[in-house]
């Protein structure tokens, strides 16, 4: 019995250290990655009690953080006449090590060699990427403990910090300047400078914690690619390697209700206000599609780690579907020209939309024609339209609802101008012809003059060239009796009709043209 009875006072004394540990604050456990470096006066200006608070006073305000190489990595770098770097970011990835580190470091005593300190921090240890290039864009911070006694001329190593994107907060447990100390802690001054003394620094450890929390922060869950009926989730999957998965939970904001911000941590969604689905991703990943939405609605999403490997926090994000936008939405026109246009119309809906039945009629009182296209045809081309006249078409979407929605546009089809005219055949030899031609269209690209023979004996001698936009006549030489001679305008897509003469050559006489 007597053996029983020691047996469970072990137990006890063994156990009650684990319980009187306080639980990770809501929202601490992985929510941040980033470098966080402690600047800690240890001189002689600082005596054994202080330094100890101070150690105490960092156990308690990085204990509920969770460490790694893909969380937050700490080092404590100690200020005396000789600095020294205690332990750097790649040191300690779990809290048993980090406390243990803590409770075993010693002061260095000395004179307040701060400048120095500062000097090692930016070229050892804060430096982009010193010791991970992977963790270049992540945030540093410095957070500087001091009695302010004597710190020495810190302004314009702490400003360079600042330039390289290092956030600096700053303790004082002393009567330390606080003009100086104003000066090199990064905005807001309110929340990154405090002055404290020394046994009373746990009245500022949730409030310098929250301060480093701001500023290292990872986004862990974000929503992408929002429509009208379905959205992306993704984070950071800090499953990977764990056993475990990832539980989603997501539905309608109640009536009246607001959701968690995007990226934050939160609480389940009310199933109050509508229903609510769950699923359920593997440990590896690190996005989710999730469909079946509502048009104009706001959700939420919970995302949940579950693992036995160790405790994450659930994190929440809220957001709204577009509005849900009935076909045609919108009708334009292209490829517009005297007998022809092309009609397109969107958005494309072809779950939505049985067919479209388009209409046209000249205005103001001419013939309406009407044709039904499929509901993926998103064109069409009217032909057969008159020139120089205003048409009205309509384009109507019949939805598997049994809904319709119209939509009409006027065209105008353009006057048919002739590009050439006049053209002209005038014999100078035998065998040679000065071809002449008028132009009543502007912007053209050039002119292609083709000629080719028409005996028999020689049929389909023909040739070509180009000529530029500004010429208007050529001479051809060495052509074969009963010569065709065409010229055609060039556009800037195509080329266009053009005109044709034949040239007829005779021994004594000139020869002449008709234009066919």
């Amino acid at each position: 019995m007597e053996s029983r009875v020691l047996t469970w006072m072990l137990l006890c004394v063994l156990l009650r250290p684990l319980a009187a540990q306080n639980p990770a604050p809501e929202g601490v456990l992985n929510c941040c990655e980033g470098d966080v470096l402690f600047l800690l006066d240890s001189s002689g200006s600082v005596s054994s009690y202080e330094h100890s608070r101070m150690l105490t006073f960092l156990s308690e305000l990085l204990l509920p953080f969770s460490l790694g190489e893909d969380q937050v990595r700490i080092g404590l770098l100690q200020v005396g006449t000789q600095p020294r770097l205690e332990f750097g970011f790649g040191n300690y990835s779990t809290q048993s090590g980090l406390q243990g580190a803590l409770k075993n470091t010693k002061p260095l005593r000395g004179d307040t060699n701060t400048v120095e300190a500062l000097r090692i921090a930016k070229e050892s240890v804060l430096r982009p990427g010193a010791s991970d290039e992977a963790r270049a864009g992540l945030p540093r911070v410095l957070v500087w403990l001091t009695d302010g006694v004597k710190p020495g001329d810190v302004i314009g190593p702490m400003a360079e910090l600042r330039e390289e994107g290092v956030a600096v907060l700053v303790v004082s447990t002393g009567h330390g300047n606080y003009q100086v100390l104003r000066q090199v802690v990064s905005p807001p001054i309110e929340n990154n400078l405090y002055f404290v003394d020394i046994d009373d620094l746990s009245i500022i450890t949730e409030d310098l914690r929250d301060a480093i929390i701001e500023i290292i922060r990872a986004e862990r869950m974000n929503v992408r690619d929002v429509s009208t009926n379905s959205a992306t989730l993704n984070w950071r999957p800090v499953l990977s390697g764990l056993n475990g998965y990832y539980e989603i939970r997501f539905g309608p904001v109640p009536a009246g209700g607001g959701g968690g911000g995007a990226g934050g941590s939160g609480t389940s969604p009310s199933t109050g206000g509508g229903h609510h689905q769950r699923i359920t991703q593997s440990a590896d990943s690190s996005t989710a599609r999730l469909t079946g939405l509502k048009p104009d609605t706001t959700y939420t999403a919970t995302l949940t780690p579950e693992s036995n490997d160790q405790a994450f926090n659930m994190l929440s994000v809220t957001f709204t579907t577009k509005p849900e936008v009935l076909s045609p939405a919108v009708v334009t026109l292209s490829e517009s020209g005297p007998t022809s246009v092309r009609v397109s119309w969107g958005p494309s809906q072809p779950d939505q939309i049985t067919s479209y039945y388009i209409e046209y009629s000249a205005l103001p009182r001419g013939k309406l024609h009407a044709f039904t296209v499929g509901r993926t045809q998103n064109s069409t081309l009217l032909r057969d339209l008159q020139p120089d006249t205003t048409y009205l078409v309509t384009v109507s979407a019949r939805h598997t609802s049994g809904t319709e929605k119209a939509m009409s546009v006027k065209v105008c089809t353009p006057e048919v101008t002739p590009a050439l005219a006049d053209l002209q055949l005038t014999t100078v030899s035998s065998d040679s012809v000065q071809v002449d031609w008028k132009s009543s269209a502007g912007g053209l690209r050039g002119y292609w003059l083709t000629w080719e023979g028409q005996q028999n004996s020689i049929t389909g001698q023909r040739s070509s060239f180009y000529l530029p936009p500004d010429f208007l006549s050529t001479r051809l030489t060495h052509l074969p009796p009963a010569t065709r001679v065409c010229v055609s305008p060039i556009y800037r897509t195509a080329r266009g009709e053009g005109l044709c003469c034949t040239a007829q050559f005779q021994s004594d006489a000139l020869a002449y043209g008709y234009q066919s």
